[in-house]
């Protein structure tokens, strides 16, 4: 089938590069403009844009993929279909009326319609997520969906983890359903969840939260987007991986976000120690942080301007002035 691919991520990427290796290689890739990043801000091609190229498959870089020009530099390809995935930009009428369209969506929708389905899930502490085809609507992620799988979310998961099984399974269900075309089934309006986009504040592990809302999310950020603990002189200490102490995740459990299924067991380890909110202590080659209702062990941390390490490392170095702290 002569197809047409818009995606912008790593996500995407594998779903592209599955899709190449079929009779449904897209005659043209869309993607989104380079953008400056990094530190010294150079210009850089989104994931999906350096794959095309490094395919050999006709690429275009559009600023408004829902411009004249754009939709006319879509329709000189003839596509049979136009399929979507991660591609980080709405698309309006009247493209999503002219071609018909596939997008790949990772979560069970109506769970999870928005811009970060991945994170929001494992923070949420979801015990099982997976991968919608549905046909793309004006309303974000609330078009009719033609085929569905589940994929367990596992007690260890981390974004980086989940991510690529859940881009496997997206390749496998778009080739299936270009193949057979299933019937697309509107969603139900209960259940519906919204995955925002991930803010820089999301980045922040908030003392006024549990420990085991703090562990989700730095399983959910990490590694792509990170998380940190602000430091009593101000500065910041990023995080990579977190534990909660048995007997020590906040106790209320109520009010934890609602999850389709059984919650997830969560990375749990014992001996908690209990610093005060917003503080850092050691306990032997362990290390504590306090938050609302008991503390969470930070596993693996990151200094500003260094390399990520284990927390027995970093206490080699700053344990003599945590304990002057107290």
């Amino acid at each position: 089938m002569r197809t047409v691919y818009l995606g912008t991520s790593d996500f995407a990427v594998t779903v592209l590069e599955r899709l190449a290796s079929t009779e449904h290689r897209p005659v043209l890739v869309i993607s989104r403009p380079d953008r400056p990043s990094g530190r010294g801000r150079k210009l850089h091609a989104p994931p999906v844009a350096q794959s095309a190229r490094a395919q050999g498959i006709e690429l275009d870089q559009p600023e408004d993929v829902n411009s004249d020009e754009a939709r006319r530099r879509i329709a000189a390809a003839k596509p049979e279909a136009v399929l979507i995935c991660a591609f980080g930009a709405l698309l309006k009428e009247p493209l999503l009326s002219v071609h018909p369209m596939l997008n790949v969506h990772p979560s069970l929708l109506p769970r999870w319609r928005g811009a970060a389905p991945i994170a929001r899930a494992i923070e949420a502490g979801d015990r099982v997520t997976g991968v919608s085809i549905m046909r793309p609507t004006a309303e974000m992620d609330a078009g009719p969906v033609c085929l569905q799988r589940e994929e367990p979310i596992y007690p260890g998961d981390d974004y980086g983890s989940l991510w690529p099984r859940l881009a496997t399974l997206g390749a496998d269900l778009l080739i299936e359903a270009l193949e057979a075309w299933p019937e697309c089934v509107e969603q139900s309006d209960e259940g519906v969840t919204i995955a925002p986009k991930i803010e820089a504040s999301d980045r922040r592990l908030d003392l006024s939260l549990a420990p085991l809302e703090l562990e989700r999310r730095v399983r959910a950020l990490n590694p792509h987007v990170g998380t940190f603990v602000e430091m009593p002189d101000g500065g910041r200490l990023g995080v990579s991986a977190a534990a909660v102490p048995a007997g020590n995740d906040g106790g209320d459990r109520s009010a934890e976000p609602e999850s389709p299924g059984p919650v997830a067991r969560d990375h749990v380890t014992p001996e908690p120690a209990a610093p005060e909110p917003g503080r850092l202590a050691a306990s032997g080659e362990r290390l504590f942080y306090g938050c609302a209702g008991g503390a969470l062990e930070l596993l693996e941390v990151k200094p500003a301007g260094g390399r990520a390490m284990d927390a027995a490392a970093w206490l080699r170095g700053h344990g003599a002035a945590l304990a002057g702290e107290r």
